[in-house]
């Protein structure tokens, strides 16, 4: 039975080999990661898994790309529902089931390695499709965390920047490799401080704030001259004692004369009135 993962398996191929049927493959809770493709009910579904199930059924000369890649190379935040992204060479003809996105584009030997026994595009290559097909917020994003983990370096990308010149995708990789700041600690903090960039702000990332000597915080991002912090909540910090530690630390730098702005993930569909948020308190 043909499996990259323990647990993962073609199920008409299990059933061939007389390791179900088609009755068990049905009632034991078995979970369908895309057509045709299932994984034990104990493990957890998470974009990684569902990569591993596609990659069982991809033609030779692909590899798992793109956002999906980025998993491995310190960037996990593709959610479990978003579709694994395949790069295809122009010579294999497959459009791939339903919950696969497929881009054609040139892979060269050296593009493609094996990881955990599913074939994905190397670092490099990834982070160049990454800025290629995605927005400019959600590509820098894993971009900070590919450069943050080691997986990429800054030089590198540069240096395959500069020798990219006509090559698919250039213009927007070139923006997005521009507004890399490995400082970044989460997604969400690298797409606000790209919205403000873009217009026009320069926020300072995990900017540590000082008063006699005592440290107070250390924030998301800051504008310093104007006093201005911007802290991103995620969804642990509305945790019980959390919230009251939250508190404490906003207390105290308010009371030393910095404006906070504090954003959740509902302002995240919204970055277009955070900016306007971040100008007002600007220009008080």
């Amino acid at each position: 039975m043909r499996r990259h993962l323990t647990g993962v398996f073609i199920g008409s191929h299990a059933i061939a080999e007389g390791l179900l049927t088609a009755k068990q493959l049905r009632q034991r809770s078995y979970r369908r990661l895309v057509q045709g493709v299932y994984a034990d009910p104990g493990l957890d579904v998470d974009h990684r898994l569902r990569c591993a199930g596609v990659a069982l059924v991809l033609p030779p000369g692909t590899a798992i790309g793109g956002h999906s890649a980025a998993a491995w190379h310190g960037a996990p935040f593709a959610g479990p529902q978003d579709p694994v992204t395949v790069l295809r060479p122009p010579s294999v003809l497959w459009k791939g089931p339903r919950g696969v996105r497929v881009h054609r584009a040139e892979l060269a030997a050296d593009d493609i390695e094996q990881r955990d026994g599913v074939p994905v595009t190397s670092a490099l290559r990834t982070a160049w499709d990454v800025a290629g097909l995605e927005p400019l917020g959600t590509a820098v994003a894993a971009l900070d965390a590919m450069v943050r983990s080691g997986a990429a370096t800054l030089t590198d990308l540069a240096a395959r920047v500069e020798n990219g010149a006509g090559r698919w995708g250039v213009v927007r990789v070139r923006r997005a490799v521009q507004l890399i700041d490995a400082r970044a600690e989460s997604p969400p903090e690298s797409r606000v401080r790209v919205a403000l960039v873009v217009a026009g702000l320069a926020p300072v990332p995990q900017f540590e704030v000082w008063s006699a000597g005592v440290l107070l915080g250390r924030a998301d991002l800051a504008f310093p001259e104007e006093m201005v912090l911007v802290e991103y909540e995620g969804a642990y910090h509305f945790d019980g004692p959390q919230i009251v530690r939250d508190d404490d630390r906003i207390a105290r730098l308010q009371a030393a004369g910095w404006r906070v702005i504090r954003l959740s993930a509902a302002d995240l569909r919204d970055l277009y009135g955070v900016v306007v948020r971040v100008r007002a308190a600007l220009a008080r």
